[in-house]
């Protein structure tokens, strides 16, 4: 296909990252030893992915092998998230059930609908995909009804003594967490295809595809994003908004996360 790019091309294109390279030492930024580093991290970590995608995804393995890997990616995004947001209360586990949750919807309506047939070479790129911005999701939300709930103590309690349960009094704060992590994708969603053509679009007319179907393509893989990133804030919101408080309604006590 005119669209496929050989080791020759991948290592034409680091030039780009010198590019980034040259931006940063010119400005003063000192993040050179950083972008080669996560350049030469990223590029291991996609070849290793691609070696076991291809061992995994093959038409001959069962999909267990599939369904395995995408445990493996939900456990893994967990740890990812605990190291990201380390001040959220207990962030692990609520990422996981988060994510998990997620799953069941999203992958639930694509194979359960048949939009897509559920085989390897489907199942492991379109979780990955709802995970990956889980995760994201995950992050965004937490840290912002924590802050809240934190720096806006005292409100909070004045709307306990009034006799509002926990719910009733974090209700406000877990709306701005959850609007905080799912307008960003709303806003991604109106530019798409006049102000931007998203990367699975782009991918596939590049690999040959039609642009019509590359169209439809990624149209479900935006309201895949759009389906997980809604559900995993609200699974973290209403999560953090039930340990952050006791059973008798009153609000725990919220360290402030350490300086670096």
């Amino acid at each position: 296909m005119s669209g496929d790019v050989t080791w020759v091309g991948l290592l034409a294109s680091l030039l780009l990252v010198s590019v980034a390279v040259v931006v940063s030492w010119r400005i003063g930024l000192r993040l050179e030893t950083t972008i080669v580093w996560a350049t030469v991290r990223a590029v291991a970590q996609l070849l290793l992915a691609g070696w076991a995608l291809t061992v995994i995804i093959d038409p001959g393995r069962p999909l267990a092998w599939s369904w395995l890997w995408v445990v493996t990616m939900t456990g893994y995004a967990g740890v990812v998230v605990r190291r990201r947001a380390p001040e959220i209360p207990q962030v692990m586990l609520l990422a996981v059930t988060a994510f998990a949750v997620s799953a069941v919807v999203t992958l639930g309506v694509l194979f359960g609908l048949r939009v897509f047939p559920l085989e390897g070479r489907t199942l492991v790129p379109l979780a990955g995909l709802m995970i990956g911005n889980a995760m994201n999701a995950t992050v965004l939300a937490g840290r912002r009804i924590v802050e809240q709930l934190r720096d806006q103590r005292e409100e909070v309690e004045a709307r306990l003594a009034l006799g509002q349960t926990s719910q009733q009094a974090a209700r406000p704060y877990l709306v701005m967490a959850v609007r905080t992590a799912l307008v960003p994708q709303i806003e991604t969603t109106r530019a798409v295809g006049l102000v931007i053509l998203p990367g699975a679009m782009t991918g596939l007319i590049l690999a040959g595809v039609k642009p019509l179907d590359a169209v439809l393509v990624q149209a479900v893989v935006m309201f895949v994003v759009l389906g997980s990133v809604a559900t995993t804030a609200a699974v973290i919101g209403v999560g953090l908004t039930h340990r952050l408080f006791t059973r008798d309604h009153r609000l725990r006590a919220i360290p402030r996360p350490a300086q670096r």
